[in-house]
């Protein structure tokens, strides 16, 4: 047992934690040179071509006689229950800090999140052959931040693998043993994924006892039995083995059919001798971003639900209902943990599935409390009940945390105010400013983050955890086109910033809603209440053309006729709305 480490790489995204698990891959010699590439971890077409960590991977090394378990965890605030679990299964962290950048938001978040499950944290400064690196700044901001030496500090380059091997020696050094004890059998999940042709895979770390092929397991949370067909250790391939024993990390191959009967974060143990209690810290992770997805030709919809059932396969969070809009047509209504979660199923759907999409503007979810106590939860503002039944509807709200360079505080601060925010706290890393703030969720979900890039010119990072309900003075704003109102478009918003919104999205519908041969009023209301209204003209026919005389009667007659065809129309025409109507939301500028 003493011969084993079980470590993690913790970092912003983009700080190079993918790139170091290659040199380390490359040096331990687990994976030969030849077929060696870029980001072996990342194996998604999308996470290449992002640069960015979406699914966690684990990978067994031997490095001076001792076995090494990696997990390279995602960086972006979305999956961040994902990282901590992982973070449940190991004893070291290595944290990496990009030598040009600096600490970063999730920097913050992911070493508090280590600090909270006990962890041996050695740190790491990456990118140190770059001209633009600041090395003996960065290793101020983290001695501030740790409380460490500057001898603790280990100065690397993923790219040339100079300190990697120092990284391996300090894991070992540093960084504890696992603990067991054989009473129970217990295992945690810390990933699952949907195999085509084997099913449900599970990546596990074994805390007690040991799992052996063929066993019966059961999921204490999810309350599912199913059968440990394979087990094994990754390298990064999968190598079967007839047991994994506590203190290790491998993979269990079952014959679930899919991740909801096995999530992130259950306990595993064997069905017949179970474990008298769960592994800490599971919870349900509930998306709180909700969009409607369409397709462009109402021929695809059954495409579109197969496509997004085998998504689900592999990726719990993802809840969908069906939904039906008179303009849209059939859709379904999905669940995200956050805009990129929501970005990566969209292109997925895309790319894999070749789907035609119309994505609606994205809301939260609100808890409307009825008069007779009754609370309901709504994922559309279409889904309002009546107004008279409503006691009061509350919004999520989210603690935000944002680091920027302390000369751009004004700028964020006034944004923060801006969408309905408050600061609570300001300090200080070195030349950085941390703000600490509070704000409605609803309003950081669409441009939020480029706003935030804009007014500090690329520098400021973000991250935020949701931080429950709060009732506010919320209605809803329907719009109205050509006296049709359209359920797709509705948005709740503040009273305060209603009939801003109304004007807003008014003058951008009248931008992308061609004209028509009649005049058509675009309209923002309140239940029966007009905020804003803008109209677009129609076209104008020359009728009276082919008159030659100068006479009067006959010119008002052809004009008398054709007000009265243009109101005909008006009562029978269809009007043609575009797809892209339905996100002008998306983008403000």
């Amino acid at each position: 047992m003493d011969k084993i480490r079980n470590f993690c790489i913790i970092a912003h995204i983009d700080h190079g934690k993918s790139t170091i698990a290659d040199r380390m891959m490359e040096m331990t010699g687990t994976v030969e040179k030849r077929e060696m590439k870029a980001q072996l971890l990342d194996s998604m077409e999308l996470e290449r071509e992002k640069g960015i960590t979406i699914k966690l991977a684990p990978v067994t090394m031997n490095w001076k006689g001792c076995t090494l378990n990696l997990i390279d965890t995602p960086g972006h605030v979305d999956f961040s229950y994902e990282v901590s679990r992982s973070l449940q299964a190991v004893e070291t962290a290595v944290l990496v800090v990009d030598a040009t950048q600096g600490i970063q938001a999730q920097t913050l978040a992911n070493v508090y999140l280590a600090l909270e499950q006990d962890l041996t944290i050695i740190p790491v400064i990456n990118k140190v052959d770059l001209p633009a690196a600041d090395v003996p700044k960065v290793a101020a901001q983290i001695m501030n931040l740790l409380g460490c030496s500057r001898e603790e500090i280990i100065e690397a380059s993923g790219k040339t693998g100079m300190g990697v091997d120092e990284i391996l020696d300090a894991v070992i050094e540093r960084g504890p043993a696992p603990k067991v004890n054989d009473d129970n059998n217990q295992a945690l999940i810390f990933d699952s994924y949907f195999d085509d042709y084997r099913g449900v895979v599970l990546y596990v770390r074994i805390f007690e006892g040991e799992i052996k092929k063929n066993a019966e397991i059961l999921m204490m949370a999810a309350e599912t039995k199913g059968l440990a067909l394979e087990v094994g250790v990754l390298t990064p391939k999968m190598s079967p083995r007839d047991s994994l024993k506590a203190g290790e990390i491998g993979y269990i191959v079952t014959n679930l059919k899919t991740t909801r009967e096995a999530k992130v974060g259950d306990t595993v143990t064997l069905a017949k001798t179970p474990a008298k209690e769960a592994l800490p810290g599971y919870k349900n992770v509930l998306p709180f971003v909700y969009a409607g997805f369409f397709p462009v030709s109402n021929d695809q919809y059954k495409e579109l639900k197969e496509a997004i059932e085998k998504l689900a396969l592999s990726d719990s969070a993802l809840q969908f209902e069906p939904e039906n809009s008179p303009v849209l047509g059939f859709g379904l209504r999905i669940g995200f943990l956050g805009l990129l979660h929501m970005d990566i199923i969209r292109e997925r759907l895309e790319r894999e599935f070749g789907l035609d999409l119309i994505v609606t503007n994205p809301s939260t979810n609100y808890e409307v409390v009825m008069n007779n106590g009754e609370v309901r939860e709504i994922k559309s503002a279409s889904d309002l009940p009546d107004a008279s039944g409503i006691r009061e509807v509350r919004e999520p709200w989210v603690k935000g945390e944002i680091i920027l360079p302390k000369s751009m505080i004004g700028n964020v601060l006034n944004l923060i105010n801006e969408k309905r925010g408050h600061q609570t706290n300001v300090s200080y890393i070195e030349d950085r400013a941390v703000i600490d703030f509070e704000a409605p969720m609803a309003n950081l979900l669409t441009d939020f983050y480029d706003q935030l890039k804009s007014a500090t010119s690329g520098y400021a990072s973000f991250n935020y955890e949701l931080d429950g309900y709060r009732a506010e003075d919320l209605v809803r704003v329907d719009f109205l086109v050509g006296g049709h109102k359209m359920d797709a478009l509705s948005v709740m918003a503040h009273r305060s910033e209603s009939e801003g919104i109304g004007r807003e999205v008014t003058k951008k519908l009248k931008s992308v809603i061609p004209r028509q041969n009649w005049e058509v009023a675009l309209q923002a209301a309140i239940g029966a209440r007009i905020i804003a209204r803008e109209t677009i003209g129609a076209y104008r026919k020359d009728v009276t053309v082919k008159i030659h005389t100068g006479d009067r009667d006959r010119k008002a007659k052809l004009l008398e006729k054709q007000k009265r065809g243009k109101a005909r129309m008006k009562r029978f025409g269809k009007i043609d709305i575009p797809s892209e109507a339905f996100t002008v939301m998306l983008k403000r500028d």
